[in-house]
């Protein structure tokens, strides 16, 4: 049976099979989402034990278009706490895999004033280390308060049919 995603994000499976390892959710906060792919990543065998103990940071993470290559850059995957010197490089830069067609499709959506590539999380999927990546563009002040004022109208809402479904 799959356990389902911890509120702060952490490992554990979701219904789909992913086992979750790190999620951005500054990300959909501070951007407006557009298309989102899934991407294979380049990874070291040190980084790969990393990911399964659960450890990585995507906050300052962001992803370019170089040479019609994908590139993850400053996303923090730590050190393997049991490596020996043959341990990865904390901030590597590491290179996604996407098929021709999506990598041609991002670098003509990246082309529009104000957009970028936001990794939103890393997860295994039968057994292979992948992030998910959006085109995203930058919301504005005024954007995210209107956010937030949906998100707690969204809750009031809920908490109000609670309410009523037990009978208070």
């Amino acid at each position: 049976m799959a356990k389902k995603t911890t509120k702060n994000g952490k490992a554990g499976k979701d219904p789909s099979g992913r086992t979750m390892v790190a999620q951005n959710r500054k990300a959909r906060h501070d951007y407006a989402i557009g298309d989102t792919y899934e991407a294979g990543l380049v990874l070291t065998g040190t980084e790969v034990k990393a990911l399964r103990e659960g450890r990585a940071s995507l906050a300052d993470a962001f992803a370019t278009v170089d040479d019609g290559e994908v590139w993850l850059r400053a996303a923090h995957i730590p050190e393997y706490s049991h490596g020996t010197w043959t341990n990865h490089a904390a901030r590597r830069t590491r290179k996604l895999l996407l098929n021709r067609r999506e990598i041609s499709r991002i670098e003509r959506d990246l082309t529009s004033t104000g957009s970028t590539l936001v990794p939103l999380s890393i997860y295994f999927l039968s057994g292979y280390a992948k992030v998910e990546i959006a085109v995203a563009t930058g919301k504005r002040e005024y954007d995210k308060r209107h956010s937030i004022a949906e998100r707690e109208s969204r809750r009031e809402a809920e908490r109000a049919l609670a309410a009523r479904n037990r009978g208070e």
